[in-house]
């Protein structure tokens, strides 16, 4: 399964609102830079070595 991009709609027309073209910038570089956070986390040099086992379903979680 290829995904590129996923709930980033939402969040850019927030930042749209609040701040027109700035508020975009500023909601993507946010995003950008918790990805780059969750990657060195995880151990991970790209999205490409996230693999199945990283990503949990929220019925998962409510089970521990």
């Amino acid at each position: 399964m290829l995904v590129a991009m996923v709930f980033l709609g939402r969040p850019a027309l927030w930042g749209l609102a609040h701040s027109g073209e700035e508020g975009v910038k500023k909601i993507l570089t946010i995003l950008k830079t918790e990805l780059d956070y969750a990657l060195v986390i995880t151990g991970c040099a790209s999205t490409k070595d996230i693999g199945n086992t990283m990503v949990v379903h929220e019925a998962y979680c409510s089970q521990l």
